[in-house]
């Protein structure tokens, strides 16, 4: 029973660590194949500046959307599109039918573990409201300041409706070890 449980705590981030590395080569050349100028930087954060709606397809389940960051628990990962259990074995993932950074309008909704597959949110009960949380994509880098936190029931689905303003939700496990409760962090997308 304990080689069970040190393979679903650690064992698990094996497998994890070999997707993130393939998704962060795909999302590195997608970002570099998308940025006018060499070197980047330039064009980051222009698909939101009021121009119309960019057009772009929505990557396939289970391939890079973002590379997620916040500083203040060391979070540095690739985020993949859908949340299947084979999705959120590669890494946080993000909510199909929510909307995606780059769009203007509506909340980005994100999974992530707790305790297995790296555990990429096992600190997200430390963030507090300011705090960054930054996403790039090959569409632009879009930073988010953290505004609140609920712990709420898995039956509440209302926490991942889209909004107006564009948004970021975060959502995981709650408390650690344990599926009972989900531990949701809301942030605003900075202009």
């Amino acid at each position: 029973m304990a080689a069970y449980y040190a393979w679903l705590l650690w064992g698990t981030g094996f497998t994890t660590s070999r997707a993130q590395a393939q998704l962060r080569t795909q999302i590195i050349g997608q970002i570099e194949q998308h940025d006018p100028v060499p070197g980047g930087g330039s064009s980051v954060g222009t698909s939101h500046d009021g121009g119309p709606e960019p057009i772009i397809v929505a990557p396939k389940e289970g391939a890079p959307v973002a590379i997620m960051r916040i500083p203040k628990i060391h979070l540095d990962m690739v985020v993949v599109n859908g949340t299947s259990t084979a999705d959120l074995e590669k890494g946080p993932g993000h909510y199909i039918g929510t909307a995606y950074p780059w769009e203007r309008h509506g909340a980005v909704a994100i999974a992530g573990h707790r305790t297995t597959y790296l555990h990429p949110f096992w600190s997200l009960d430390q963030l507090r409201p300011g705090d960054l949380i930054r996403l790039v994509t090959a569409h632009g880098r879009f930073d988010y300041r953290v505004a609140r936190s609920i712990v709420i029931i898995p039956s509440e689905g209302w926490v991942l409706r889209q909004t107006v303003r564009p948004t970021l939700v975060l959502t995981t496990c709650t408390p650690r070890f344990s599926a009972s409760h989900r531990l949701v962090v809301f942030a605003d997308r900075l202009p």
